[in-house]
């Protein structure tokens, strides 16, 4: 069974806050809404709950779930370094539809899939995302959708796609954004476009004009 809250502006949106934490708690899996595209959330630090994920969109660990954080100072914990070039793209875009690719912290204990050492970090720009990710902490989100199907803009279609696989669902309306993050990689010399999307690449060279474009 699944149950949705709403969360748009306007509406109260502490119960469905409190019932995404609690899932999450309990190894479960959330849609919530970004400023992007809807996400599927779990628990970052829970292989279980990351396993569950890839399965139900249909996804192979060879294809590594992102982490959203709720906070900049989280990509200090999470990243082995953060360069300068991290620093400027954080200060100019967080929070916002850029997605950061670092060497991840040694110390770290999960799996995210086939990673190779790094992790792909952002932190969105939406109240209700941020408030549970307040309480969780990193969560691995990948688009609200099943694997080869459009990303979700709103909460009913991703239930058409994921059904009772998800327990709770925060309805924040139709997303305004729609265009997936842009990805940057920093983990050599220079910094790599891996993906473009919502930030362009314009803007980007102005925080670092070293940027290496996609080919």
């Amino acid at each position: 069974m699944s149950t949705t809250y709403d969360v748009r502006e306007g509406a109260d949106p502490t119960a469905g806050v409190t019932a995404a934490v609690e899932a999450v708690r309990r190894g479960e899996l959330v849609v919530l809404p970004t400023d992007t595209v809807y996400g599927l959330a779990a628990d970052a630090f829970s292989p279980a709950a990351v396993a569950l994920l890839l399965e139900t969109k249909g996804r192979g660990k060879d294809m590594p779930v992102p982490v959203l954080v709720g906070s900049w100072r989280t990509l200090d914990g999470l990243a082995d370094e953060v360069g300068p070039a991290a620093r400027a793209l954080v200060e100019a875009f967080w929070p916002g539809g850029l997605t950061l690719v670092v060497k991840q912290a040694p110390s770290l204990v999960w799996d995210l899939g086939e990673t190779r050492g790094t992790v792909a970090v952002r932190m969105p720009l939406e109240p209700a995302a941020l408030a549970v990710l307040e309480q969780t902490g990193p969560l691995a989100v990948s688009s609200a959708n099943r694997s080869g199907l459009p990303a979700a803009l709103d909460c009913a279609e991703a239930a058409r796609q994921l059904g009772t696989a998800v327990p709770v669902y925060l309805d924040g309306g139709t997303v305004t954004g729609g265009t997936a993050s842009t990805i940057v990689d920093l983990t050599g010399e220079v910094p790599h476009l891996l993906r473009a999307g919502a930030v362009g690449e314009d803007a980007l060279r102005e925080v670092v004009p070293d940027l290496v474009g996609l080919p």
